[in-house]
C-alpha cells in the first residue's frame, strides 16, 4: 500500500519542480499546448455532457426516473473522464518531443548530470516521438473499446466505470514514464514490464494526474507537472526495478 500514497506524492512534487529556474524554460511548450487545447476543451465538454445527460433523462419512462440519481452520475463523471483523457492523448502527440526534453532536463536537475539534448536534438526526436505516442494510442483503443462498450449499458456501466478508472490511470503513467524511460533507450514493452511490478504506484500517480486534468487552470500545469513527476519516480524508485 505504500506505493498507492507514495504516487501522488510524485506529482505534488512535479507540480513544486516547475517553478525551478533552470527548468522553466523547457515547461513553456508543453504549458501552452495545454493552455489552447483545454481552453477550448473546458467550455465544450460540459455543454456537450450537461445536454447528453438532460437527453437521457428525459428518455427514462417515468417508474424509472429514480436510476437518474445512479445512472446519471455515472455517465457524467465517466464522460468527462473520457473526454479530457482522450484530450490529454491529443496533447501529448502535439508535445511529446518538448516533453522528452523536459524529462532530461529534470533529471539533470535531480542527479546533477549536464543536459545533453538541445533544440536539434528536439527536431530529431519529433518523428519518433510521434510513433512512441501513436504506437501508445492504438494500445489505449484496443483495451478501451470494450470498456466503452459497458459504459453504454444500465446499471453494468457502475462496475465499467470502476473498470474504466483503474485503466486510465494506469494509461496516465504509462504516458508519462514514457520520457524519462525513452531517453535511457526502454521502449513501450520494457516500460509496460517494468510498471507491471509495480502496479500500485501506477494507479496512485495516474490516478492524480487523472483528475487534475478534469479540474480547470489546474489541468493546464498537470502536462508538465505530469513529466516531471514521472522523472522523479524514475530517478527516486531506482528506475523502476522491482523491489525485492
Amino acid at each position: 500500500m505504500k506505493d498507492l500514497f507514495a504516487g501522488p506524492g510524485y506529482l505534488f512534487q512535479g507540480f513544486s519542480l516547475l517553478r525551478k529556474p533552470g527548468l522553466r524554460r523547457f515547461v513553456l511548450m508543453p504549458l501552452l499546448v495545454n493552455i489552447l487545447l483545454f481552453g477550448g476543451l473546458i467550455w465544450w465538454a460540459y455543454g456537450w455532457v450537461e445536454g447528453v445527460s438532460e437527453y437521457l433523462i428525459a428518455k427514462l419512462p417515468a417508474w424509472l426516473h429514480w436510476l437518474r440519481y445512479v445512472v446519471v452520475p455515472v455517465f457524467v463523471l465517466t464522460s468527462l473522464m473520457v473526454i479530457f483523457y482522450v484530450f490529454s492523448i491529443l496533447a501529448n502527440l502535439i508535445a511529446a518531443p518538448f516533453n522528452g526534453l523536459l524529462a532530461e532536463a529534470v533529471e539533470c536537475h535531480l542527479t546533477g548530470k549536464t543536459l545533453q539534448g538541445d533544440w536539434r536534438q528536439l527536431l530529431r526526436d519529433i518523428l519518433p516521438s510521434i510513433a512512441s505516442e501513436l504506437r501508445k494510442l492504438l494500445y489505449f483503443l484496443l483495451r478501451a473499446l470494450p470498456l466503452l462498450l459497458l459504459l453504454i449499458i444500465p446499471v453494468v456501466n457502475i462496475a465499467g466505470s470502476v473498470l474504466w478508472v483503474l485503466f486510465s490511470a494506469w494509461m496516465m503513467t504509462v504516458q508519462y514514464m514514457d520520457y524519462p524511460m525513452a531517453n535511457h533507450q526502454l521502449f513501450f514493452r520494457e516500460q509496460r514490464a517494468r510498471l507491471r511490478k509495480r502496479p500500485l504506484l501506477a494507479w496512485g500517480f495516474g490516478g492524480l494526474v487523472m483528475l487534475c486534468t478534469m479540474i480547470p487552470v489546474v489541468n493546464f500545469f498537470v502536462m508538465p507537472a505530469a513529466v516531471a513527476g514521472a522523472t522523479l519516480i524514475w530517478v527516486k524508485e531506482n528506475q523502476l526495478e522491482a523491489k525485492r
